[in-house]
């Protein structure tokens, strides 16, 4: 039995009916002869796998009156079939087509008496000059509460193989279950863990003061605490402000403005889910950062900025400021002792939406993600997964509850999320078949009914949007718009 973090439980607090907050993900492959059979091959994949794929073993046990964190128990009733399902694209099997059923797949919540995880083998895709045989995809939904984008990746890795003709693993399908925990054990445990968490929260405290105090001579934190200085008044700012001098001709990084613009896509969520797909090659893309002297990320960041521009003018409704995106920081050392668990945080940083020029696009993305990352290095943020097990489990659902609430009636902290998570750069198979793709499939949820997520694989950088079919209803032209925004880069960057 392994208790959930503070930050693994807030990802279960923070669903409701019409926000589940699974992440998932979306794997295209070639079959390797025409009579291959990819639900059969794929669910004694996973079988033999079990042993070595905890997050879907575990199911949740909650604490009596949300008095601690829940618990992870290997379960006990476990039923492979309940979690890989069949299902199907009707002909002509077109991509279009794979966008509008896992947009309806993923949509729906998890069954909390099962292990918090399912996985579809979609059949009928049509056939493509690489994989003449014909294509199939797994979208393998995992709850958030169980894996970050990391390990999500990591997760996949052990799913499949990376060889075509791997042998079978080793003690395959040997686990052991366990048996629920009794209502006196939890509630003993809770009592303990309550005692512990004063104590716990001064010593964070005190790590994260020692921080701030190292980086406050920082431009963007300087930037950071004018801003809450100018927001007082009255004699309080006065002393706060008292004896600072400030050079005019002064040009410090600049923070995202608070709170965001509005936008068509912030506000209340429905329950109806829109995802669409597209594959730029990473080789151009690492081209364009290469000549114009930025990173991957920026160039990603840049594209989604550019992309968000002109749909927004193609609706008339572009803010005059620009807007800011929450962008994922992943915690991870490689020393953790479990690796299933959310080692994740976020910053957040200014979008170019008001610029016109695509190269001034891409030189204020870098300037903006590296002052974002400035501002986390020197801010608490690292410790946001160890601080998010200090609250109370049930004060810790009304915040979440409350957050979402206040963004939805435009109180926004960040119009988008725009993640970037590596992924491995060498080809993946399940029983022979090759891995083509690897395309994101994330959450939304209130006041943020857009998601964007991008995941480098083999050589793509496979893009995944996901949104509120009714806040967001004509993906495909934002997605479209993207990768035309890769194109655009790349041309600028071409001799």
């Amino acid at each position: 039995m392994q208790q959930l973090s503070g930050l693994d439980a807030v990802f279960l607090a923070a669903e409701d009916d019409h926000q589940p907050t699974h992440v998932s993900q979306l794997v295209v492959l070639d079959k390797p002869d025409p009579d291959f059979e990819p639900f059969t091959a794929w669910r004694r994949q996973l079988a033999d796998r079990l042993h070595l794929l905890e997050p879907l073993r575990r199911r949740v046990v909650e604490v009596p009156l949300g008095l601690d964190h829940p618990y992870w128990i290997s379960d006990p009733d476990f039923d492979l079939d309940f979690h890989v399902r069949h299902s199907a694209v009707p002909p002509p099997g077109t991509d279009e087509q794979l966008d509008t059923l896992v947009g309806r797949l993923v949509a729906g919540p998890m069954d909390r008496d099962h292990p918090l995880w399912v996985s579809h083998v979609i059949e009928g895709l049509a056939p493509t000059e690489d994989s003449p045989h014909g294509r199939f995809a797994l979208l393998t939904m995992v709850h958030h509460s169980a894996i970050d984008g990391a390990s999500g990746a990591e997760l996949l890795a052990l799913m499949l193989d990376d060889t075509p003709d791997a042998e079978r693993p080793a003690h395959a399908g040997e686990w052991a279950p366990e048996d629920p925990p009794s209502y006196a054990g939890l509630l003993g445990r809770a009592a303990w863990h309550g005692a512990l968490r004063p104590g716990r929260a001064l010593l964070l405290a005190a790590r994260a003061g020692q921080q701030m105090a190292a980086a406050t001579r920082h431009p963007a934190v300087v930037d950071l605490a004018d801003r809450v200085r100018a927001s007082l008044r009255g004699p309080v700012g006065a002393v706060l402000n008292m004896g600072r001098e400030r050079d005019p001709d002064a040009d410090p990084p600049r923070l995202p403005p608070t709170p965001a613009p509005p936008t068509p896509f912030n506000a209340p969520i429905s329950r109806y889910r829109a995802f669409a797909h597209r594959s730029v090659p990473l080789s151009e893309i690492k081209e364009s950062g290469k000549a114009l002297g930025a990173t991957v990320n920026d160039v990603v960041v840049a594209a989604c900025a550019g992309a968000l521009r002109h749909y927004l003018l193609e609706h008339d409704a572009l803010p005059d400021t620009p807007l800011s995106a929450m962008v994922p920081v992943s915690l991870r050392t490689g020393e953790e002792e479990d690796m299933w668990t959310n080692r994740v945080s976020a910053t957040v940083a200014t979008l170019p939406t008001d610029l016109d020029d695509a190269g001034e696009r891409l030189a204020a993305a870098h300037t903006a993600l590296k002052t974002a990352k400035a501002v986390f290095t020197a801010g608490p943020g690292n410790f946001a997964a160890e601080g998010a097990g200090l609250g109370w489990p049930a004060i810790t659902t009304v915040i979440s509850r409350v957050t979402t609430s206040w963004a939805s009636r435009g109180l926004l902290p960040f119009n988008v999320i725009v993640s970037n998570v590596p992924g491995p750069q060498e080809p993946l198979y399940m029983a022979g078949a090759r891995a083509r793709h690897y395309f994101p499939v994330s959450a939304v949820a209130d006041g943020q009914g857009l998601n964007i997520t991008v995941q480098s694989y083999d050589g793509s950088v496979d893009i995944g949007l996901v949104s509120c079919a009714r806040l967001v209803p004509d993906l495909p032209r934002l997605i479209d718009l993207i990768v035309e925004e890769f194109a655009t880069l790349h041309a600028l960057a071409s001799p």
